[in-house]
């Protein structure tokens, strides 16, 4: 709904002005003082954006889920028709804010589980890999992330990718860490003691 705003401008005009008449008597012409009022209404122009949640990947625009501002006539004319965006609402809003809220603490939950995972790891101490011994320190074979991940499944009866695990080359006995990527901002260091039977 487009709203008006009045404005008043007003001004006095009293100039005096001396004519002669006649070439006799200097008569003084007086002109009255008058007042003029004006109104200027002006109205905004129409609202030429729209608040729009995308429903997919739009090339050059935004990804799913995305907030934006567009023009009305793209929103109108493309992105309604095509199913890719729907208008912002308040209701809509609120729904969105839930569950961001809801994904948020689902990663809070996350994060802690794995901050308890690797205080239990560091209270454990080392886990024992045995392998058949060779010369010297030398082993047959080497220790590899499956085997780390079977010795913790074993023991704590925890499961864990392999993927999540890096660690040195083990071809000899001795003690070694391993890392574990639990979460993007948690890491286990677990000690591992190799020796021969």
């Amino acid at each position: 709904m487009a709203s008006s705003t009045a404005l008043s401008l007003s001004w006095s005009s009293s100039p005096c002005w001396s004519h002669s008449f006649n070439g006799g008597a200097n008569e003084t012409l007086k002109v009255s003082e008058r007042r003029f009022n004006f109104e200027v209404v002006s109205q905004k122009k129409a609202k030429k954006l729209r608040k729009v949640i995308l429903k997919e990947d739009v090339t050059d625009l935004g990804k799913q889920g995305q907030l934006l501002d567009v023009k009305a006539g793209f929103f109108r004319n493309f992105l309604l028709p095509t199913g890719k965006a729907q208008l912002m609402t308040p209701l809509l809003l609120k729904e969105l804010k839930m569950e961001d809220e809801r994904i948020e603490a689902e990663k809070q939950r996350v994060k802690e589980e794995a901050q308890q995972l690797a205080m239990v790891f560091q209270t454990v101490g080392a886990f024992k890999v045995k392998r058949k011994g060779g010369k010297g320190k030398l082993i047959f074979g080497s220790v590899t992330a499956q085997d780390l991940v079977d010795i913790i499944k074993s023991q704590l009866q925890k499961d864990i990718d392999k993927r999540l695990v890096s660690l040195p080359e083990i071809r000899e006995t001795g003690e070694y860490i391993a890392e574990l990527k639990l979460h993007p901002d948690v890491t286990a260091r677990v000690k591992i003691n190799v020796f021969a039977n």
